[in-house]
Parts: structure tokens; sequence; C-alpha cells
């Protein structure tokens, strides 16, 4: 079956975390989109660096979390900070927690999820960094290549992207976890 994923990032995301999960959803033969706030195209970060640019797909304004089967986040420093303090990026993330949608978040990724309210009770890793602001907000965080919690799939650093791959791919072909 045919899958689309929303690929939810802004100029900073760790290029890896963003291109090394596209490329393995698109190999299932789904539709991997890049969803961001602006328009036009975001720039990465690899290393100490800024690095490619990728186009935009979709902005905010254009989609909803219903014609997704499911959501990534990369990491990147700057990245979740931007998306955190934007009201659409989190009603977006939220939404696909409100219908049960598997959501894959990697490295510094989980701090969306935190200011959109969704972390409390569950199992979850992130880079070493976040690992307070997780517990803080409810988190039992615990340090694993990745953890799966329901349908949300957390890993810790890009060095995490075969497994953290592996178990997305696996969520998304489940579909929707109504538990």
């Amino acid at each position: 079956m045919s899958k689309r994923i929303a690929i939810l990032a802004t100029s900073g995301f760790e290029e890896s975390e963003l291109k090394s999960p596209k490329e393995r959803l698109e190999k299932e033969g789904w539709t991997a989109d890049i969803v961001s706030p602006e328009s036009g195209s975001i720039k990465s970060w690899s290393g100490k660096d800024w690095s490619s640019s990728y186009d935009v797909n979709y902005t905010l304004d254009e989609v909803t979390a219903s014609q997704y089967h499911a959501l990534v986040l990369p990491g990147g420093v700057i990245n979740p900070d931007q998306l955190r303090t934007n009201e659409k990026a989190v009603s977006f993330v939220k939404e696909f927690f409100d219908a049960k949608k598997p959501v894959a978040a990697i490295c510094h990724g989980p701090q969306t999820l935190i200011t959109a309210d969704v972390v409390r009770g569950r199992k979850m890793t992130s880079f070493p960094s976040v690992k307070t602001d997780l517990i803080n907000a409810g988190a039992n965080w615990v340090d694993e290549e990745v953890v799966v919690d329901n349908g949300l799939v957390t890993s810790r650093t890009p060095d995490d992207l075969p497994a953290f791959n592996d178990k997305m791919v696996e969520e998304i072909r489940e579909g929707k976890h109504e538990v």
C-alpha cells in the first residue's frame, strides 16, 4: 500500500537525519514530503557548518496531518528550536498524536514533542542534552539506540539512523496505534 509521510523541518536540520529517513521511505515506494513553515528551500547543517539546501514540498499552511500516514522529525540544534516556537508546527505535530499515527523523532527532534505536550508517560530516547527536558516533561528517558513506544520511534544520534529507519518503516507499516 502506498503511504505518504511528512518530514517536518526548517533551516538548521541535521542533514543526515532528514536525508537518510527520506531515502529509506522512498525506497519503500512511499512519498516523503518535506513540510516546513517556509516555502522554497531550507538549508541543512552537517558537522560544524551549513550544508545543502532541500526543496520544501509543502508549507504548514498547505497541508494537514490528515493527509499523511506518519510524521518524521529530524534533529539538529537549530531546527527543533525553531519548530517548537511555531504554533502551526506544534499543532501539526499534535494532530498526528491525536490521530494515533506513527511519529519518528531523532536527536534533538523530541524537543518539538515536548512543546506539543505529547511525551508524558512515554518511553523515549534522544540526544543526551535533551534528556533532562524529556524527563521534566514526564517522559521515561532511556539510553538506547532506538526506542518504540506505541507508534513513537525515537533515537539518539545520526549513528542510530540504520536502527531508527528500520523501526520507523516497521511502525508506518503497522499504521495507527489505537491503544
